[in-house]
């Protein structure tokens, strides 16, 4: 089955072009360095233009009802840019945790404000990661810590994983309620905030959550970071290539010679395998292809932006270049959501 069609292609075309004026080089640093980590008008603008937080929610959401694929779309496109957003964290993950829940209740409730542009944070991994939650209950009154939260600390609600015995449970919380502590902590990629929310002792909401409720919402988000990573892998390569056309050493466009042509064509192999595999994945939302893009995506990421940092010399380390901020979101895309070699086995078997 062929991913792009008539109806993807337009939608990233359309969230290509406002990127194009709105989020550029000067405008991810501002974003980055913005009280919110991300531009507000930019982001009332992708809501309201071309309305990426309603895409993958039903239209009894008030959502546009489309598949995770478009989603994938926005997300590739995003990553291209490197721009700042709630969308990964709000509009995907909290999203989808409250459809995979299937609780009738929270849905109507909070869906329609999603779908709205409104940001809601997945409270999930333990300092160790996010095989286990960092925040257990009892009875329904929360305890601990969840970390690496993507927007908790500018969230207006959270949704809650929490280990409950041998299960995990998924709850609603106010961030506003006594007990809860939110702060943003420092990150190797400054285009993407993670923050750290501590419950003690908070009374939450009880919401309906399947036994594979994590396990589903794991294959989620590992499919939905790949996109990221092939957007962002892919902008990598373009910025090189143009680099190599420009630069003259010797007399001569540093791309024309052999050995550099070796580099960039092994680094466009990279870059359209990972696509191809982040692509299947995302069309079968099969656990195993999750992984396997998780683990593919990853790696070729940082190969590339490696290579996009040796070929472009001593700019890429600056401030001012591009090269180093693909080069740390590399880095830290391999991280969230657990480190490529965690799902290894999973393939094997």
């Amino acid at each position: 089955m062929t991913f792009e069609n008539e109806d993807r292609a337009a939608l990233r075309e359309s969230v290509r072009n406002l990127l194009a004026k709105h989020s550029d080089s000067a405008a991810v640093r501002k974003a980055i360095s913005s009280p919110d980590g991300y531009d507000r008008e930019l982001w009332s603008r992708l809501v309201e233009q071309v309305g990426v937080a309603a895409l993958a929610v039903p239209e009894e959401y008030d959502g546009v009802g489309a598949s995770l694929a478009e989603t994938h779309v926005v997300l590739e496109e995003l990553g291209r840019s490197l721009t700042p957003s709630p969308f990964l964290g709000s509009a995907v993950l909290a999203a989808q945790a409250l459809l995979l829940s299937g609780d009738t209740d929270a849905a109507p409730r909070l869906l329609p404000g999603i779908a709205a542009g409104d940001v809601v944070a997945l409270c999930w991994a333990s300092e160790a990661g996010w095989h286990t939650p960092g925040v257990r209950v009892d009875g329904d009154v929360l305890t601990g810590t969840a970390n690496y939260v993507l927007g908790g600390d500018v969230a207006s609600s959270l949704l809650v994983l929490a280990t409950e015995g041998d299960t995990i449970a998924l709850f609603e919380v106010d961030p506003e309620a006594d007990g809860v502590a939110r702060r943003r902590v420092p990150t190797m990629d400054p285009t993407r905030t993670l923050s750290e929310v501590s419950f003690s002792a908070v009374a939450a909401r009880r919401l309906s959550s399947p036994d594979d409720l994590a396990d589903r919402l794991r294959t989620v988000a590992l499919i939905a970071v790949s996109a990221e990573q092939v957007g962002a892998a892919q902008a990598a390569l373009d910025l090189t290539v143009e680099y190599a056309k420009n630069r003259k050493q010797f007399g001569r466009v540093i791309g024309s010679f052999q050995a550099l042509k070796h580099r960039m064509a092994d680094m466009y192999a990279l870059v359209e395998t990972a696509r191809s595999m982040s692509h299947a994945a995302a069309l079968s939302q099969d656990p195993q292809d999750a992984y396997a893009a998780k683990i593919y995506c990853s790696e070729a990421f940082e190969q590339v932006a490696a290579e996009t940092v040796q070929l472009h010399g001593g700019i890429a380390i600056t401030w001012e270049h591009d090269a180093q901020l693909f080069f740390k979101r590399a880095h830290g895309t391999a991280q969230l959501f657990g480190q490529p070699r965690e799902y290894l086995h999973a393939v094997a078997g």
